[in-house]
């Protein structure tokens, strides 16, 4: 302010100068003679004056304005010493011993391990030769925390870290890379976690009681703001929604993600599709289900207040249509995946559901009612209300993931093939026991009961994949993950559908002793042959062998009875188990937005 005052009064930018002692009388106006120089004294000086006093306040004003940001932030880094030091009282005090399914020791063992980013990086590849059509990105998304947990910790609560090999001209470099979500900004800044798990924070009632409040003061001081922000992960798929790329986590809303030409991942940020009603509409499923035909998407949340749940979907140029809210839902249901036809809307009601007053009890809010009954509900696709919604009770039936649904018979058979939790009851805390069937169910449209169900083999499988083209039609072939206890991927296997034998498994692939796989994908041969093969391609994976602590990238003939290995490539880091995964292929990256 200063230096501006001097250039504005400067005398290469004032009046020409008049001899000190010239007088230059004008003529009387209203009695008044004017004299030049008292006319520029008399303007100027007051001026200069009040532009001088009010540079001194703005000086003073500025000074005093960086003397209350000090105290602000001073103010701001006791509070959050504080909250720091009571969040550790509480992991050291108050919290009940941990439960193997929330205890860090346990569940960062073997390939559960978070690891660190890895910026692109050259890989070889180590056997046979990349198949052109796999020219593209594949991307595999799963909980990474950034930090080491100070006490309880869920397998679901890491951050999402999704892990890339780019393929193009034989060549793929790998790398693996944080979804920068306002979860993992915030807490990137401060250097520790501080946003509470529904699975893992409340363990014990004085130690949920603390949390609690522990919340609620970070909220009200302001130190974060899930309401505007969300606080969600992003940690469980990877989808392409009106032309965008997402990474996708149900407590939250998706963000949106680009792949750059040199195989890095960049996080654009949180979306909202449009939405005409931003403030309500906070979350969506980590499961759309897109039309290959229309592109596009169909997806849920839920709520724990009425309705609880709502149907909605987006238009293939991103933007979301209004809700269709669902208030026969009665409960808050944990509905993590569901399916689609041409014609309808498939949910499952499942006994596991949110019962927030679990809290004050000290335990986390999802629970398990074994005495209700399990149900699948059938909507229009586009319907405008519940009106056209009708439920079925299907005993036993709490699905992990979808697999497909379509229509038979004119429309008046519904069939449903799902990864099933046969034994429910350990599904949210001894993963270890759980065991997922696959099982297919045939409806009837016109008198609303379930007709038959069939399961399609003894074995425990999950994390399915067919052929993306046949979402929501009528599809022959399943590739799913063989499990074993205590919940390690062990193999990989072909279901034939059309069998109608109790194991309909032709073709499997065990990885061996000491590796682990995770979730597969199918890569069509000619993704644009409406003649081709539904299993002519190949699935994807990534493999890591405890044994030599390396993890590679496969690729097997889908066709093969053994599902034959065609490329192997030699990762230069270690890739966890994590969730679900997405191959976008390079013509479909070339024209995301």
């Amino acid at each position: 302010m200063d230096s501006l005052i001097s250039f504005s009064f400067h005398p290469r930018f004032s009046q020409p100068k008049v001899p000190s002692k010239a007088i230059i009388f004008q003529p009387k106006k209203n009695n008044i003679i004017t004299n030049e120089l008292h006319e520029r004294k008399s303007f100027h000086e007051p001026l200069k004056k009040l532009i001088s006093s009010t540079a001194e306040k703005i000086k003073l004003k500025i000074n005093q304005t960086s003397v209350d940001d000090h105290h602000q932030k001073k103010k701001r880094s006791l509070l959050q010493s504080t909250f720091k030091s009571l969040d550790d009282f509480i992991c050291d005090f108050l919290d009940l011993p941990l439960r193997p399914h929330i205890d860090p020791k346990i569940i960062f063992s073997g390939n559960l391990a978070p690891v660190d980013e890895l910026p692109p990086t050259a890989c070889d590849v180590v056997e046979g030769s990349l198949p052109s059509c796999l020219d593209g990105a594949y991307l595999l998304n799963g909980p990474n925390p950034q930090f080491k947990p100070r006490g309880p910790y869920h397998l679901f609560d890491g951050d999402g870290m999704i892990h890339m090999v780019k393929i193009n001209g034989g060549k793929a470099p790998f790398c693996s890379r944080y979804i920068k979500t306002y979860k993992y900004m915030l807490e990137r800044d401060l250097g520790y976690p501080i946003i509470p798990s529904p699975f893992s924070s409340f363990n014990g009632v004085m130690a949920s009681v603390a949390r609690v409040g522990l919340i609620v003061a970070r909220v009200v001081s302001g130190e974060f703001n899930p309401l505007i922000n969300g606080y969600g992960t992003a940690n469980t798929s990877v989808a392409v929604i009106g032309g965008k790329l997402y990474a996708l986590g149900e407590n939250d809303l998706p963000y949106e993600i680009k792949v750059t030409s040199d195989g890095d991942i960049i996080t654009l940020g949180r979306r909202d599709f449009y939405s005409a009603a931003p403030e309500e509409f906070l979350s969506m499923t980590a499961h759309p289900k897109i039309d290959p035909e229309t592109s596009e998407a169909f997806a849920f949340r839920y709520h724990i207040s009425p309705p609880r749940l709502r149907f909605f979907r987006i238009d293939s140029h991103g933007k979301k249509q209004l809700d269709v809210p669902i208030f026969s839902m009665k409960r808050t249901t944990l509905i993590h995946d569901f399916f689609v036809t041409k014609n309808y809307a498939i949910f499952n009601d499942v006994q596991m559901f949110i019962s927030p007053c679990e809290i004050l009890k000290g335990k986390p809010p999802m629970r398990i009612d074994l005495a209700k009954m399990p149900r699948i509900g059938v909507i229009k696709k586009y319907a405008k209300d519940e009106r056209e919604l009708w439920w079925v009770d299907v005993p036993g039936f709490n699905i992990s993931h979808a697999v497909n649904a379509w229509e038979e018979d004119g429309g008046d058979t519904l069939m449903v093939v799902a990864a099933n939790h046969s034994l429910v009851e350990h599904t949210l805390e001894r993963l270890d026991l759980a065991e997922v069937k696959m099982e297919e169910i045939r409806i009837s449209v016109k008198m609303k009961e379930i007709l038959s169900r069939r399961q399609l083999s003894t074995r425990i499988l999950d994390m399915p994949a067919i052929h993306p083209a046949y979402v929501g039609k009528k599809n022959t072939y399943i590739y799913a993950t063989q499990v074993a206890p205590p919940m390690i991927n062990v193999g990989l296997v072909k279901i034939d559908l059309s069998l109608s034998s109790n194991d309909c498994v032709v073709a499997s692939r065990m990885y061996g002793p000491g590796c682990t796989g995770n979730e597969p994908f199918f890569v069509p041969r000619e993704p644009n042959d409406p003649n081709g093969d539904e299993d002519d391609g190949f699935v994807v994976v990534y493999v890591h062998d405890e044994n030599t602590q390396e993890s590679k990238f496969l690729v097997m003939d889908a066709k093969s009875p053994t599902l034959e290995i065609v490329a192997a490539v030699k990762l230069p880091g270690r890739v966890p188990t994590a969730f679900h995964g997405l191959f976008v292929s390079e013509s479909q990256l070339n024209k995301l937005s």
